[in-house]
């Protein structure tokens, strides 16, 4: 056995095997680097198609926003148009009908808004002088002061810019934006009465291409936008009347000028959750305060804060259900992204469209089965919750 021997030592055989099978290459991908490289690739392409979404949106407002105002409005009022239906009512003549009492409803509104303003602007204008007068005089008890060269100053700036060409180019949008956007009602109307009219069979004319549990897939996908569209609508417009009605009664016994169309701002209002709410809090608090003094300002103020606690408190889980209440947090977040993508239309529809993206995921694998990713998962050791909080 040594070192010139004719027979070599025999080796271990699990040795031998071992050095024969070669393991594998090692793949660049396959550690944990390479797995979040690929899930970043993920992502970017994600981001870019939501990109491109949005891009293409934008490019087609004119006919992208009368569109799912129109999907949103039929959701709302399609029950109606149904009912008739079922009494026997022709579809075109439920159809409408239904769009004759949305557009008289509007009316009314719009003309007990315009007469209120008319029949207080004397009032209400005179008010307002005494009240500027007043911070006028107030301001010059202040260390500091602008002087009347300055104020002059300002004035002249504000006369040249509307002098201005750039001011006759504003205007010239202007006349734009309101050709625009009455075409865009025109076109959202006749929408709206073709999705009253033929909803159903229109939806599914698109279902067509799907077969098996794609076609169930979709037609849940369908039912869950219709069902969270209209109890979104619904209840947020029952909501808003409630507020309107109480802080109006509380600005028509304070005597507050303008109490009707202030009403009818809260009512507007309230379809942007949460800032609506204090913005038109803060609008009719600085009403009162400019015509009646600081303790009726701040009476308003209580008023808004009671009728929001019982709003958020009792009406918003009664009217409109846990299923559709999102996170303050989200909604947060969700109206300031759609205010910077698309302004106040964003705003408006931001919260809408979230809560039907959130619904589809919560019917995508059944009536009452999330998709994999999004369903709640069981904690071992679950974390203990602060004070009386829930899992919800």
């Amino acid at each position: 056995m040594g070192l010139f021997s004719r027979h070599p030592a025999a080796r271990d055989v699990a040795t031998t095997v071992a050095q024969t099978v070669q393991a594998p290459p090692r793949s660049l991908w396959a550690d944990g680097f390479g797995r979040l490289a690929i899930r970043a690739v993920q992502i970017i392409v994600v981001v870019i198609l939501v990109a491109g979404l949005i891009w293409g949106i934008q490019q087609l407002t004119l006919v992208i926003i009368p569109l799912i105002l129109a999907l949103i409005f039929a959701s709302a009022f399609g029950p109606v148009t149904m009912w008739m239906r079922r009494k026997g009512v022709p579809a075109v003549l439920a159809t409408l009908l239904t769009l004759l009492a949305v557009v008289v409803v509007l009316g009314v509104l719009g003309w007990l808004v315009v007469s209120a303003v008319i029949d207080q602007w004397d009032t209400l204008s005179s008010q307002a002088v005494a009240g500027f007068q007043q911070a006028q005089d107030w301001y010059h008890t202040l260390p500091f002061a602008i002087s009347q060269d300055q104020v002059n100053q300002a004035v002249s700036a504000i006369g040249d810019f509307v002098t201005s060409a750039q001011f006759g180019n504003g205007a010239l949008a202007g006349v734009s934006a309101v050709a625009s956007f009455v075409t865009g009602f025109v076109l959202m109307v006749v929408i709206l009465f073709f999705f009253l009219k033929d909803g159903p069979r229109m939806w599914e004319f698109v279902l067509r291409p799907f077969h098996g549990s794609d076609y169930d897939r979709a037609r849940r996908i369908g039912d869950k936008t219709v069902t969270v569209l209209g109890s979104y609508i619904r209840g947020t417009a029952s909501v808003a009347a409630v507020d309107a009605v109480g802080i109006g009664i509380g600005l028509l016994i304070l005597q507050v000028p303008l109490a009707l169309p202030l009403a009818v701002l809260v009512f507007l209002l309230a379809f942007i959750p949460i800032v609506g709410a204090v913005t038109a809090g803060i609008l009719a608090a600085l009403v009162a305060l400019v015509t009646n003094g600081w303790v009726v300002a701040l009476i308003v103020v209580g008023i808004v804060v009671l009728v929001n606690q019982l709003e958020g408190n009792f009406l918003q889980p009664v009217l409109m259900g846990r299923s559709m209440k999102l996170h303050s947090f989200v909604v947060l977040v969700v109206l300031a992204g759609g205010t910077a993508i698309g302004g106040i239309l964003g705003t408006l529809l931001a919260v809408p469209l979230t809560a039907v993206a959130w619904g589809i995921i919560t019917v995508w694998n059944g009536p009452d089965q999330p998709a994999e990713w999004a369903r709640r998962k069981k904690r071992r050791n679950p974390v203990p919750l602060a004070g009386n909080e829930s899992e919800g």
